[in-house]
C-alpha cells in the first residue's frame, strides 16, 4: 500500500493514465452490461436527439445511442491501438536485429527497405494501402502495421549496433555459441526494456491512427461502432455538436492517458531517453 501512495506522489500523471485506461478496457469488457441500448439499433424517429435522458449522449442522425457506441466502440479501437503496436514491435524488433547483428549486405538491404517504407507519410501510405485491400479490422490493423514497424526496426538496430560490442557478447561468442543462439538469448533479452519504453508510449499514436482512418472511411465498415468514424459522422452537422464530441472525447482522453503511462515508463526503466525527447 505504502509503494503504491509513494508511486502515485511521484508520478502522478501515469497514476492518472493507469486509472484511466483501466476504465476503458473494463468498459470495453463489460460493454453489454453498462449500457441499456444495442449499439446498432437504429430509432429513425428519434434522430439527433440531445443528450439527456436516456440518451446520456444522446442519439446520431439513425437515432443510435451515442453512448452505447463509444462504449462498444472501444472494443474495436483499443485492441486495435494493442495488436498495431504488439505486431510493429515483434517484427520490427525481429527486423532491426537481424540486420544489425549480421551486418553489411544484410544491414544494408534491409535498412533500405525500412528507409522506403519511412519515405512515405505514414497516413497516406496507410490511405493508400487501405483502398487497396478494403476496409476490415484486421487489415486495418495490418496496413498500420505495415508503415509502423520501421521505428522499431531502427530503434532496435541502434540497440543492437550497441550491445553486440560489449564484453559479455563477445565472451559468448568466446566460448563457441552461435551467432543466432547469442543473437536471441544474450542480445535481444537486453534490448527489451528500451522497446518496451516506445511500444508503451506509442500506444496513444496507435490509437490515433486508427481513429484517423476510421474518420477517413478507411477503417472498419460501418454500421460497427468506431470512434473515429463516429466522428467522422458529426463532422458535417455540428450543430448537433454530441454526434462528434464524445467519440472525440473518448479518442483523446485514451490516447493521452496510454501517453502518461508511457512517459512514466520511460523515466523509470530507461532514464537516459529523457534527454532524447
Amino acid at each position: 500500500m505504502q509503494a503504491i501512495k509513494k508511486f502515485i506522489r511521484q508520478n502522478p500523471l501515469a497514476a492518472l493514465g493507469i486509472l484511466i485506461s483501466i476504465i476503458f478496457i473494463l468498459a470495453a469488457i463489460f460493454a453489454r452490461q453498462i449500457t441499456s441500448f444495442d449499439p446498432l439499433a437504429q430509432e429513425l424517429g428519434n434522430s439527433y436527439a440531445a443528450p439527456g435522458g436516456a440518451h446520456i449522449f444522446g442519439t446520431d442522425r439513425f437515432g443510435r445511442d451515442i453512448f452505447s457506441r463509444v462504449v462498444f466502440g472501444a472494443r474495436n479501437s483499443l485492441p486495435a491501438g494493442f495488436l498495431v503496436v504488439i505486431f510493429s514491435c515483434i517484427f520490427g524488433g525481429i527486423y532491426g536485429a537481424v540486420a544489425a547483428y549480421f551486418g553489411r549486405v544484410m544491414d544494408e538491404i534491409l535498412m533500405r527497405i525500412s528507409d522506403i517504407v519511412m519515405s512515405f507519410p505514414s497516413l497516406v501510405l496507410a490511405m493508400a494501402l487501405a483502398a487497396i485491400f478494403g476496409n476490415t479490422m484486421l487489415n486495418t490493423v495490418l496496413i498500420i502495421v505495415a508503415v509502423w514497424w520501421p521505428k522499431y526496426a531502427r530503434m532496435m538496430r541502434s540497440l543492437v549496433l550497441t550491445i553486440r560490442e560489449s564484453e559479455y557478447v563477445a565472451s559468448a561468442v568466446a566460448i563457441g555459441e552461435k551467432r543466432m543462439v547469442v543473437l536471441l538469448r544474450t542480445i535481444i533479452p537486453n534490448c527489451v526494456a528500451p522497446l518496451l519504453v516506445m511500444a508503451s508510449a506509442d500506444l496513444g499514436n496507435a490509437i490515433l491512427m486508427f481513429s484517423g482512418l476510421g474518420f477517413l472511411g478507411l477503417g472498419v465498415a460501418p454500421p460497427t461502432p468506431e470512434w473515429g468514424a463516429m466522428v467522422s459522422d458529426g463532422a458535417s452537422v455540428l450543430i448537433y455538436w454530441w454526434v462528434s464530441l464524445f467519440p472525440g472525447a473518448a479518442i483523446f482522453v485514451a490516447s493521452i492517458s496510454f501517453n502518461f503511462i508511457g512517459d512514466a515508463l520511460r523515466d523509470l526503466l530507461d532514464p537516459k531517453l529523457r534527454n532524447l525527447k
